[in-house]
């Protein structure tokens, strides 16, 4: 008869078979049942391949940083409407392949909440890939100068969920738009897709370089979207206006700027 530790080797309950003694001799302690004893000593063991699972996900997930949504400050933005972002919490967005788009001035929390969503995702089991589109665009120009542009693009469609952060803040190419149309293209209604923009969709003509192009793209990404739009205040200069580390004549150039900004539309939920 084989030994019990072989026997939890073989079935790849590393956890358990570390600390098997340890576990039947609280078993013992507190007279559990045998159904009792096996339920607690085999979710030990799952809620460890669980958590091995999210630190998997997480690193292969490349987030620049961990965010949830319980740290995001609502009071500070109270353009959005956190029953919304609950019901995005729960994911069901995910399930439907539908996407979410973040619009607003720099530094409202765009990206913050991207990567929140992203973290729960991760919890639940699902794939995340994130990327600024620089980094995106890096990599597919690469790919097509080494004739491996087909590998790349499913890369790209194999996560559930992909974040593409700061669509806008730089102007792109024919041939960059192109690539990231071949991407949206390619995920439109198999999985999701997050997008961080400082534009609103009037601009994103200009951003693609292509008006035609734009609102091909447009119309794949909107189709079942979530779209937020976070008017306010940056969270950075936030911070330094409380140290008093910006001046009247600074401010009076930031209100300007936001008001400019507050030309985006309202808040607005498009569904199926």
């Amino acid at each position: 008869m084989m030994e019990l530790h072989t026997v939890l080797d073989k079935l790849k309950l590393s956890l358990l078979a570390e600390r098997v003694e340890s576990v039947c001799e609280q078993a013992s302690k507190r007279d559990l049942s045998y159904k009792e004893f096996l339920l607690e000593a085999l979710s030990l063991e799952l809620c460890d391949k669980q958590q091995k699972g999210i630190e998997q996900r997480t690193t292969l997930a490349r987030l620049p940083y961990i965010k949830t949504i319980e740290q995001f400050d609502f009071s500070f933005q109270p353009s959005i409407d956190k029953k919304v972002i609950r019901e995005l919490a729960g994911l069901s967005f995910v399930e439907r392949s539908e996407n979410v788009i973040l619009l607003g001035p720099p530094g409202v929390g765009k990206t913050h909440l991207s990567i929140a969503l992203a973290v729960k995702a991760i919890a639940a089991g699902h794939r995340v890939l994130f990327m600024t589109l620089d980094q995106m665009l890096t990599k597919l120009k690469r790919a097509r100068e080494e004739n491996k542009l087909e590998k790349v693009i499913t890369t790209l469609i194999q996560p559930k969920v992909l974040v593409l952060d700061e669509i806008g803040y730089m102007p792109m190419s024919r041939e960059d738009a192109s690539l990231f149309f071949r991407v949206i293209t390619r995920r439109y209604e198999k999985a999701s897709t997050i997008l961080t923009s400082n534009k609103s969709f009037v601009d994103w003509g200009d951003v693609f370089g292509d008006p035609v192009l734009a609102t091909a793209i447009l119309d794949r990404l909107l189709h079942h979207a979530t779209t937020l739009n976070i008017k306010g205040e940056s969270y950075r200069l936030k911070e330094k206006r409380r140290a008093g580390l910006l001046g009247a004549s600074q401010n009076q150039k930031i209100e300007t700027h936001l008001t400019e900004e507050e030309m985006f539309a309202e808040l607005t939920t498009e569904d199926r």
